[in-house]
C-alpha cells in the first residue's frame, strides 16, 4: 500500500513539474515560508492610486452604515485587514524617504 502512495504521489509531482503550476508565488526567503508575489503598475502615480483606493475601500467598509449600502458585501464578508495589511506591504517606504531628503535639498535651496 505504502509502495502504490509513493508512485502516486511521484505520479503526482511529474504532472505538476510538467504544466509549470504554481508559477505566482516566488519564494522570498526559504527559512521563513515567505513569498513575494510580482505586481506590475505603470509608475510611482499608478502605485499611490491602488494603496489610496484599498485605504478607502477599508474605511468605507469598516463604517457600519456604508458597508449596508454596498451590494458585493451583503452576500459574503470582506477581511477588511487583509486590505489595509496589503496597502501597508505596498507603500514604497525607501523612495518616501527620498522625497524627505529631495524636499529638503529643495527647501535649502529655497532660502537662498
Amino acid at each position: 500500500m505504502e509502495i502504490k502512495n509513493n508512485e502516486r504521489a511521484e505520479e503526482l509531482l511529474e504532472l505538476i513539474n510538467k504544466g509549470r503550476y504554481f508559477t505566482k508565488l516566488k519564494p522570498e526567503h526559504k527559512e521563513n515560508n515567505s513569498f513575494t508575489i510580482p505586481l506590475n503598475v505603470s509608475g510611482y502615480n499608478e502605485l499611490n492610486l491602488m494603496v489610496s483606493d484599498l485605504l478607502k475601500a477599508s474605511i468605507i467598509l469598516l463604517n457600519p452604515e456604508a458597508k449596508g449600502l454596498s451590494s458585493f458585501t451583503k452576500d459574503r464578508d470582506v477581511n477588511v485587514m487583509t486590505l489595509i495589511e496589503i496597502a501597508l506591504q505596498l507603500l514604497p517606504e525607501e523612495e518616501m524617504e527620498l522625497l524627505d531628503d529631495l524636499h529638503k535639498i529643495y527647501l535649502e535651496n529655497e532660502c537662498l
